[in-house]
């Protein structure tokens, strides 16, 4: 039904190339990206299938429909790896909808797959790939979702959530017979042509009344003959959540060709459905919605793309927009500027550096080039002298710095708490129920301030692609081509517990977070080999206590290899860098350091150009792969 358009492997990592490798280091796959600052993750378009991911975005964000997928364990779905065994029971469809949950909320990638899943649905024909209706996958969704369900106690989760029933009357006007018809709903349809907006849409079904009199009259079963009669329908039941399908699509006789109605139509962020329902009599309250997610449809009738605008109701995603992002730029340049009249020793230097980290810790090897970028001078030029090499002043300061197990990071320490997960994503995944806990992702979350008085905060989320809107941006959405498609509303009553806002990981299983850790620890190192294939140069580093001059050249006093010291850097680092590198490998060097690039010739080890300028990118200064340096005091040997 749904073509070839999910038949793609899920992968940690692509298959795109970028550029030309070197021959000694081959180039390896580029692993995905990283989420961006929003923290929320994005999901690939296979090809046509925007409406599947703008579905299952809104599905994400109703945390009622997502936790209480969580709470079904593996002791009723099975597990995933015993789906090829005969005998075993596995309910593939729910396990795969929670891994890509699980996936979105916590795996640190800018896009997720959908791949497992939609292979779990059946849809990898060869039929020609093509777009569909994202009303139509809501219910194709939902029904094989119950269908996987049934005999557990999550058979009931769509009708607990979705489920709405409609009434039809007819009233006899001789008899007052009452002719009663139930309907059930787990969505509206609801018209657009002709119509101004929602509400007059609404009361247009469920309190305008038709009338059957003169020629066109109703037989009535108890009069047994034909009569006056009215005819209406009323919203008997009201489900938690209420999805709304907008007929945006129409069919013109006269053209006999379809057509997308571009007319607009409104629709409120709160509704209040009492005028529309049977009963009337309960409080305000009961009767309250709110909007949470627009499912947009921008095109014509016969293609086009869908994205959805999305209310973060917990709270997961880091909202900024551009304006306030211009603001903390200035606020920062003002802090740096008083921050440049104060004269620092470089303990309280140090302390100020780390403590605007925005991950509360740093590789040690970029402290010192965080402090030529603030200070516009090296450690070595300013400090080494007086203080030492860094690594061995902070070390000599264990009151105020700590360093992380390996000792390649180095944070502040503070009172009563470690300032070190055991990886960015270990223990605290491990623990869902500690409320308290940094987020596996608190590293890379940029210093924002949200707007308390707002409230929750909006979303666009268009297949990978991830950003913050403002509310008044729906309004954007009610005419035009580009326009809204699906509605999706939750009882104002619904209310999050406090322990579940900005934690991604309330209410997942530990089976699941497990995994999701083990992912991300795969994807960090992928990550990190690709950037060591792709960006590090080898060095060859000479010390001159290793060599003597005569004849004009620098002659080795230990065998050639014996007298190499090995350095790899990364070339997008500096000429300071460098130098801090180069002092960490040789803590014994004395007095001052001169680099210098050197070329071996059959005559003796030859001397060409001092490198000069610690804010210099190595990959600037022409600096190749395989160079060699020779690290001398700059007046003798």
């Amino acid at each position: 039904m749904f073509g070839d358009l999910f038949e793609e492997d899920f992968s940690f990592i692509s298959n795109n190339h970028c550029g030309k490798a070197k021959k000694s280091k081959p180039r390896d796959s580029e692993p995905p990206a990283p989420r961006d600052f929003t923290n929320l993750s994005g999901i690939k378009n296979q090809g046509g299938t925007c409406y599947l991911n703008s579905l299952l975005q809104t599905l994400l964000f109703t945390p009622e429909f997502r936790e209480a997928l969580f709470s079904l364990g593996p002791e009723e779905l099975g597990i995933l790896d015993d789906s090829n065994k005969p005998d075993a029971k596995v309910r593939i469809i729910p396990l795969q909808l929670q891994r890509l949950f699980a996936q979105l909320l916590l795996l640190d990638q800018q896009a997720a797959s959908t791949t497992d899943l939609t292979d779990s649905f059946g849809w990898n024909s060869n039929e020609e790939m093509r777009q569909h209706d994202v009303q139509e996958l809501n219910r194709i969704l939902f029904s094989a979702l119950e269908t996987s369900l049934v005999g557990t106690s999550g058979h009931d989760l769509i009708n607990r959530l979705y489920h709405g029933i409609v009434v039809n009357q007819i009233v006899c006007k001789e008899c007052k017979n009452i002719s009663e018809r139930q309907e059930d709903f787990l969505d509206l349809t609801v018209a657009v042509k002709g119509v101004a907006g929602l509400e007059e849409a609404l009361w247009n079904m469920y309190v305008e009344e038709e009338y059957f009199e003169n020629e066109n009259l109703y037989r009535c079963g108890a009069c047994d003959k034909l009569v006056e009669a009215s005819k209406s329908a009323k919203l008997r039941k009201l489900p938690p959540f209420l999805t709304i399908s907008l007929l945006r699509f129409n069919f013109d006789f006269e053209k006999c060709e379809r057509y997308k109605e571009t007319s607009c139509y409104t629709f409120p962020i709160q509704i209040n459905l009492r005028p529309f329902c049977e009963q009337t009599e309960m409080d305000d309250s009961e009767y309250m919605y709110e909007l949470f997610s627009v499912i947009i449809h921008k095109g014509g009738c016969y293609g086009g793309h869908y994205h959805v605008y999305i209310k973060d109701v917990d709270e997961l995603g880091n909202w900024q927009l551009q304006e306030e992002e211009d603001r903390l730029i200035e606020d920062k340049a003002s802090r740096d500027t008083e921050n440049a009249k104060e004269v620092e020793n470089p303990l309280a230097v140090l302390k100020g550096i780390l403590s605007e980290e925005e991950r509360k810790q740093i590789v040690v090897d970029q402290l010192g080039q965080k402090l030529l970028e603030k200070k516009g001078v090296s450690w070595n030029k300013k400090y080494r002298k007086q203080y030492g090499a860094l690594r061995k002043y902070l070390q000599n300061h264990p009151q105020i710095f700590q360093f992380s197990p390996d000792e390649n990071k180095v944070g502040l320490k503070e009172k009563g708490k470690l300032p070190f997960n055991s990886d960015s994503q270990g223990q605290d995944l491990q623990s869902p129920h500690r409320k308290n806990d940094v987020q596996w992702n608190s590293e890379k979350k940029p210093t924002m301030l949200r707007d308390s008085s707002a409230g929750c905060h909006w979303f666009d989320l268009n297949d990978s692609k991830v950003q913050p809107i403002k509310e008044k941006d729906i309004e954007k959405q009610f005419q035009g081509k580009e326009s809204a498609y699906m509605l999706f509303y939750r009882k104002s009553q619904l209310k999050r517990p406090p322990e579940a806002r900005g934690n991604p990981r309330y209410r997942i299983p530990e089976h699941l977070l497990n995994e999701m850790n083990a992912a991300n620890t795969e994807l960090q190192k992928k990550r990190a080999e690709y950037d060591s294939a792709n960006h590090g140069i080898d060095l060859h580093l000479h010390l001159s206590s290793w060599y003597k001059f005569h004849n004009g050249a620098l002659h080795p006093s230990l065998p050639w290899k014996e007298g190499v010291v090995d350095l790899t850097i990364d070339r997008r680092k500096t000429l300071g860098d460098l130098r801090q590198s180069v002092f960490q490998m040789l803590e014994s060097w004395e007095g001052d350091m001169v680099l210098s690039i050197a070329k071996p010739l059959p005559a003796g080890l030859h001397l060409y150009q001092i490198l000069d300028g610690d804010e210099l990118i190595l990959d600037g200064i022409g600096l190749a792969d395989g160079a060699d340096i020779f690290l001398w005091n700059g007046k003798e040997v």
